[in-house]
């Protein structure tokens, strides 16, 4: 019964209902019976008890009649849209059985006594304020359910958002990765038809325990700043098989920020770019600098463009921007001015965190 199933009461009402309808039973059997009773000084107590359990037996009536109605309302239109009918229809119930309920209780108890007479006209100015009654009554009811409903699906929504953002922040993650593989295999390529058998298995060994990190990096949002820098000096070692002294990559980090947290596989894209857009060679070696500057990691490097280009998946830069933007409200800088082109990460907290 969805009297005494709690679960039941909260799912159709909004809320345990359980005390507020017998504290106002209780409540609204005294008033009625003392508005609605001409009392004197001489009234037996027993008479007042009597009138007491009839008022009583009235209102239980009418409050557990409306209250299925309002549950079998709220199941057949569960929509929030559906508000302003089920209020309609509850208050055209309300009219129509205060009347009903007071003629067949008065029937019943009028069978006790032979000279039972019901006068509507009379019984108006009793019931009037009976519908009122019942009206606010049913008016509590559905503004706490009103409000429930809201809360619920506000919280969906939000659980909705926060779904599709980490699909989102889940898709950009994994797209980062192939981008990566993509321009390892390029480098496995040169090595290869510039070096030995053993220089490339060892290139192959060293690229593996890149990819572990990846792996075990690859569910989570933010990295602290200590394990990605670990990251890009192993990627940069595996670039240094290739390029040799020809690429430079300058580390300015102090260890008291290598706590502060940023976007995985950032600052690896970055020199990744740095490397894949500019001429390494012994006549221009490339050199890039990776410092800290007002709370966000500056990968820079000289402009030094290749006259062909290689094949591009465009990924790098995009998926760190998108990133940056699902996770925080800080984005990421990009400068170009023609002889340097520079990008500023921005450090984060856990709690910089959208919510």
């Amino acid at each position: 019964m969805k009297l005494f199933n709690k679960e039941k009461r909260i799912k159709y009402l909004g809320f345990n209902d359980f005390w507020f309808a017998v504290i106002s039973i209780l409540v609204l059997s005294i008033v009625t019976n003392y508005l609605f009773s001409n009392y004197s000084e001489g009234t037996p107590f027993f008479e007042i008890v009597i009138n007491w359990v009839i008022s009583l037996f009235f209102t239980l009536c009418n409050w557990f009649f409306m209250r299925n109605v309002i549950i079998y309302l709220r199941k057949k239109y569960t929509s929030f849209q559906d508000t302003l009918k089920r209020i309609m229809i509850v208050f055209f119930f309300i009219i129509i059985s205060v009347p009903l309920i007071d003629y067949i209780g008065s029937m019943i108890i009028g069978s006790f006594f032979n000279d039972f007479h019901y006068y509507i006209t009379e019984r108006f100015k009793v019931l009037l304020p009976i519908v009122i009654i019942s009206v606010m009554i049913h008016a509590i009811y559905e503004a706490i359910y009103y409000h429930t409903m809201l809360k619920k699906i506000i919280r969906e929504e939000e659980q909705t958002k926060q779904v599709m953002v980490q699909a989102q922040l889940d898709a950009l993650r994994n797209q980062a990765q192939p981008h990566f593989f993509f321009n390892t295999l390029n480098t496995l390529r040169d090595i290869i038809d510039q070096n030995s058998k053993d220089e490339a298995k060892e290139f192959v060994d060293k690229l593996s325990g890149v990819y572990r990190f990846i792996l075990e990096s690859g569910n989570v949002n933010l990295i602290s700043l200590r394990d990605e820098l670990k990251f890009s000096q192993a990627y940069i070692h595996i670039q240094s098989e290739r390029f040799g002294d020809n690429l430079q990559v300058q580390w300015n980090i102090p260890e008291a920020i290598l706590n502060k947290m940023m976007v995985p596989m950032s600052m690896q894209l970055l020199l990744e770019n740095a490397i894949k857009h500019n001429v390494v060679s012994r006549s221009k070696p490339l050199t890039v600098e990776v410092f800290i500057k007002e709370d966000h990691v500056c990968v820079t490097n000289k402009m030094q463009a290749k006259s062909t280009k290689l094949p591009s998946t465009k990924l790098g830069l995009k998926n760190i921007e998108k990133r940056y933007a699902l996770i925080s409200n800080q984005p990421i800088k990009i400068k170009n001015d023609g002889e340097f082109f520079t990008v500023r990460l921005p450090l984060l907290n856990m709690s910089d965190q959208k919510q």
